[in-house]
């Protein structure tokens, strides 16, 4: 009878969860709370962060010796496909600051365990779409080659490589953005996640579109400090992607995996 019950339960849920609609400036809030976040756990941020730096640096060697700028071009937007898997353990020390526990990067991997099954469903996808992205920046060097470092082939070369690859961001960020935050927050299914995030950018596209700007302006910097950046801008970014996954997606319907205090705005 309560399997019964169960069942009808979950039959009456909508098939995604609703998103509120979200100030154009919302962003800039969900970066605010992300520094905020930062600072109350230095110590697990910047783990996180140097491991992200450390992994970077290892992606440039590999291609400075075994590959071209096409390869390395397509490793590095790995970040873009595979970033927010990795944020898994952010969003839980976000959690932890909530649940005002000091927050441990052992604690964030031991809670990420328990979505780790539609995670790992996400990364499969995102890996394949990945290795499609590297493969197509490998192809646009081959017929755009930089080989003399012309400023026209190089700019040919970045004009072409920056339209393909910003399809590509596009539609991750569009299925990814709060699809991992809604999975690490309620028990729910990936499907599920995905189309709720397809939802919310479509219905809040001038808020989304910030966002991922200032996602690409951060990876920027990132790049330009030689990586270093990207030790406090990653557990930034992925702490205020939490963040804005809790101003905008109204996941009630579902079961939640942490009591945490309602925020919103």
């Amino acid at each position: 009878m309560n399997n019964d019950n169960n069942h009808q339960e979950e039959d009456t849920r909508p098939f995604v969860a609703p998103c509120h609609n979200i100030a154009p400036s919302a962003p800039l809030r969900w970066l605010r709370k992300g520094w905020q976040d930062f600072r109350a756990a230095p110590g697990p941020s910047l783990i996180y962060g140097f491991i992200m730096v450390g992994l970077s640096y290892l992606i440039t060697a590999a291609t400075w010796w075994f590959g071209n700028m096409g390869l390395y071009l397509g490793l590095i937007s790995g970040f873009v496909f595979l970033g927010p898997i990795l944020a898994l353990n952010l969003y839980n020390i976000s959690i932890q600051i909530q649940q005002n526990q000091t927050p441990t990067l052992r604690e964030s991997l031991r809670q990420a365990r328990h979505c780790m099954g539609d995670a790992l469903t996400y990364t499969v996808i995102m890996i394949v779409v990945f290795l499609i992205w590297a493969r197509a920046a490998n192809l646009i060097y081959i017929f755009y080659p930089v080989n003399e470092w012309h400023w026209n082939d190089i700019l040919l070369f970045f004009g072409v490589g920056s339209s393909v690859g910003a399809v590509f961001c596009a539609i991750i960020f569009t299925a990814s953005v709060f699809s991992l935050p809604m999975i690490m927050d309620r028990r729910t299914d990936m499907v599920t996640g995905v189309i709720t995030s397809i939802n919310a950018v479509l219905r809040n596209k001038l808020a989304l579109f910030l966002w991922a700007f200032l996602i690409g302006v951060c990876l920027l910097v990132g790049l330009l400090t030689a990586y270093m950046g990207l030790a406090v801008l990653l557990p930034v970014l992925g702490y205020a992607t939490w963040h804005g996954y809790q101003e905008s997606i109204d996941a009630s319907e579902w079961e939640a995996r942490f009591e945490l205090p309602h925020q919103r705005g």
